[in-house]
């Protein structure tokens, strides 16, 4: 009984937020649908002159114009969990031998407590999503990686004329991005580690 109240569970999740599976660093959808995630890295443009903004419009453009694929561009918004921050630096303090240091951490500490205090600290991450769509039905995995590989080499190469820097997400990070989208509170507490995404992965419960 337990056994088919999970796997109605696990049906239904999936059935909810769209995936299939993530395999290879590829986020697998239903309707032969596959996807590559990048992180990437922005660019002040208010810092930037008038000449280099021009510059960087026409560069975003030309990109664009060179794509033969569709793009998603995913902003991610969070509150910085300071107070998590400053656990871990107390965890330093704890190792230092040294008075003077320990004087410091503490001062530190203190500092960063009167900054935030009464303010949010927001960080923000971007993303490219890089789809591909399987209108042949080629059922040929490793070919379809590679599909989705030369479409990347293409992106990342241009996002890096624009002074951008860009890498391709893990299986494990896909996994721990999407967590933290429908776990936004359980996360602060009960965040995702390596080795518990990787259990979930060898026992097909993503």
């Amino acid at each position: 009984m337990w056994r088919w109240i999970q796997a109605k569970n696990k049906v239904s999740s999936r059935r909810q937020i769209q995936i299939k599976e993530v395999k290879d660093d590829i986020l697998i959808l239903p309707n032969q649908e596959y996807r590559t995630i990048l992180e990437t890295s922005s660019v002040n443009f208010e810092l930037k002159s008038e000449a280099e903004q021009d510059v960087l419009i026409d560069s975003f453009q030309n990109f664009l114009n060179s794509l033969n694929c569709q793009l998603q561009i995913l902003v991610r918004v969070r509150e910085v969990d300071i107070d998590h921050y400053l656990e871990d630096i107390s965890k330093i303090k704890d190792k230092e031998a040294e008075k003077i240091y320990k004087n410091q951490i503490d001062n530190y500490c203190q500092f960063v407590k009167n900054l935030v205090s009464g303010n949010k600290i927001l960080s923000r991450k971007f993303y490219i999503v890089i789809p591909y769509q399987n209108d042949k039905n080629n059922k040929d995995f490793k070919l379809i990686k590679e599909q989705l590989r030369l479409l990347t080499e293409i992106v990342i190469k241009a996002l890096e004329k624009l002074g951008m820097k860009a890498k391709v997400l893990t299986s494990l990070e896909i996994l721990d991005l999407f967590y933290s989208f429908y776990n936004p509170n359980q996360i602060k507490t009960q965040s995702l580690s390596g080795e518990t995404l990787q259990k979930l992965q060898e026992n097909n419960y993503v």
